[in-house]
């Protein structure tokens, strides 16, 4: 224990904390601290910190709040504080994200606390991360409070963030960072405070290059689909903030889908509200919010007709109706639809698009070898850009995502002594499944894969013969017939749902498909399952893109909220979550039984 975690435990008479480590998805370990109550706590507050600080800094918050029957946590995130890894560092913010779902999943496992009864309080940088944590993992968390989240952060310098993706681009893969340009006098007009502030040894100024890009990023995605996170919020900003914008924390507040929420802009403050000098009126928000919270046992509207109404349908009815020609955005499109679809076809994939259509099976498949193919070299630039677009890098990481998880699930049912049989219900080609069980070359391991086209089903007996794999079989079979799928058999012990749901806009056909799969399952049957909660090119896609029945190809994105609801209705619970960087399609895992 350090000087100053001697100085910061005694001077919590009251709220003494406990130091522990837990690890964290990729196995490293990280630090945090835990005020506990006398008796066993029912409920519990994370403390998220912010850029450069360590959860040392919330021991005379945790004191001044008072809250003495609840349940308090708060780590280091990597990077910073007592967790390991160079300063200010991380591989990325999504890896930070990750790591928030694993910290909170392992103290709430470790302390028998629900997540229905966990309140999230975040300050700066660590807002942001929570915020996207709650948009991307959607957690049943009873309430959040977000402190000057950094969803813009002043840099000063005109061009600042072009040209630190030019620098990040120019290193490669070598890590770069900036000094933060921030004094303690910027943060808070305490001077006590201040002093603290810089004497801290454990406070960090550097930030990695990749992480403030990340976090713009980041940011960018979140007011932008604020909508979807409907958790009770509380919202706390600083009227003289030197920091971050207060702008832009007003849009990302409007744009809430909660139907509980405050925002709070305390005139003349600084940064730091957490350590002003009239930062009573803060904490006395911030304790009324969570104690609120805690007596008030608010329900939200269910999901389950969100194809009828809400903010998705909305956009969905929007994107439905044509634009009004010479428009600006109708002149964009168009032409961007004449390129594609005259030049543009000189690229393989492409031309395969507008003949199969852009989210077909073969389409998919094209994606998923990502080798730039075409007429002359021209054809080839024009193949790469096409491969290297945004939705398409997601759909790759997807494939990944998909494996990983499909090889867990397969070793653990395997560990278990029970035999694994696979069932994949729109597999197009059935790529990703190939590839696992080719790479786990286990005999014992069948699979059939189904799906409605007959080239897919050519395609992908072919890709088996190819393959040498005598375990796996492909066959016709519609993915949304509840009964077909409830008489699968032998009855499956991983079921497969990927690239499908997205592709229909209403819920009626999917909650028919995930009965069928809940029906075929047994207890301890496994359930993988995707999703699209996101995409910065949905607009576009829609205007542009045919679809596999050569219609506009207009998607109805689903919250991660909606989807983990449409699965709980089916009576399955999600276990773990993979999402890649940008935020767009998430892998989710859930087991069958009944939910409580």
């Amino acid at each position: 224990m350090t000087l100053l975690d001697k100085s910061l435990s005694q001077s919590a008479d009251t709220f003494s904390s406990t130091e522990h480590t837990f690890a964290t998805w990729d196995g490293t370990e990280l630090f945090y601290r835990a005020w506990l109550p006398d008796q066993p706590a029912r409920k519990a507050v994370f403390l998220f910190h912010r850029g450069h600080e360590h959860s040392g800094r919330f021991s005379d918050v945790v004191e001044e709040l008072g809250l003495q029957d609840t349940a308090i946590f708060a780590w280091d995130a990597r990077g910073h504080g007592r967790s390991p890894g160079e300063r200010g560092y991380a591989p990325s913010l999504g890896c930070v994200i990750k790591d928030i779902d694993c910290f909170v999943n392992h103290v709430l496992a470790e302390h028998g606390i629900a997540i229905q009864d966990t309140v999230v309080v975040a300050h700066s940088v660590g807002a942001v991360t929570v915020a996207a944590w709650v948009h991307d993992y959607a957690p049943q968390i009873r309430s959040l409070v977000l402190l000057t989240p950094a969803l813009r952060v002043k840099l000063y310098i005109p061009l600042a963030i072009p040209g630190l993706r030019l620098l990040q681009k120019i290193k490669g893969k070598r890590k770069s960072f900036i000094k933060s340009y921030v004094k303690a006098k910027m943060l808070t007009h305490d001077p006590v405070q201040a002093s603290r502030y810089d004497n801290d040894p454990l406070i960090a100024k550097a930030i990695a290059v990749n992480i403030l890009l990340d976090l713009n990023d980041t940011a960018t995605r979140l007011i932008a689909d604020a909508g979807a996170i409907r958790v009770p919020t509380l919202l706390l900003a600083g009227g003289s903030d030197w920091v971050v914008k207060v702008g832009a924390q007003q849009a990302f507040f409007d744009g809430l889908g909660s139907s509980v929420k405050k925002m709070r802009v305390f005139d003349g403050m600084y940064h730091d509200i957490l350590h002003e000098k009239d930062r009573v009126l803060v904490l006395d928000e911030i304790r009324e919010f969570i104690n609120t919270s805690f007596d008030n046992n608010q329900t939200r509207t269910p999901l389950l007709d969100a194809d009828k109404q809400g903010f998705t349908k909305d956009e969905y009815d929007r994107l439905s109706q044509p634009l009004t020609k010479l428009s600006p955005k109708w002149c964009r499109y168009s032409g961007q639809r004449l390129a594609m679809n005259t030049l543009g076809r000189l690229g393989r994939g492409i031309r395969l698009g507008w003949h199969s259509g852009f989210d077909s099976g073969r389409t998919l498949d094209y994606i998923y070898q990502n080798k730039a193919r075409g007429d002359l070299l021209i054809g080839k630039v024009f193949d790469r850009m096409y491969l290297n677009n945004v939705g398409w890098r997601a759909v790759r990481q997807r494939k990944i995502n998909i494996e990983g998880l499909l090889y867990d699930v397969i070793k653990q049912q395997r560990e278990s002594g029970r035999p694994v049989h696979i069932v994949d219900i729109a597999a197009g080609q059935g790529r990703y499944v190939l590839d696992t069980l080719t790479k786990l070359a286990d005999p014992d391991i069948t699979a059939v894969l189904r799906d409605y086209q007959e080239p897919n089903l050519e395609a992908g007996r072919k890709l088996v013969k190819e393959k040498g794999l005598a375990n796996v079989t492909f066959e016709h079979g519609d993915a949304f017939d509840e009964e077909s799928l409830a008489a699968m058999s032998p009855a499956p012990s991983i079921v497969i749902a990927c690239g499908l749901y997205e592709l229909y806009p209403d819920n009626e056909r999917i909650q028919r498909s995930l009965r069928g799969i809940a029906k075929a399952l047994k207890d301890g049957g496994v359930f993988i399952y995707d999703g699209q909660p996101w995409h910065p090119e949905v607009e576009m896609i829609a205007r542009v893109l045919p679809n596999r029945e050569g219609n506009p190809w207009i998607m109805r994105r689903r919250t991660q909220e909606e989807l983990d609801e449409l699965v709980r209705e089916a009576r399955f619970m999600k276990t773990t979550m993979e999402i890649d960087e940008d935020g767009i399609f998430t892998v989710s895992v859930a087991t069958i039984g009944n939910q409580s």
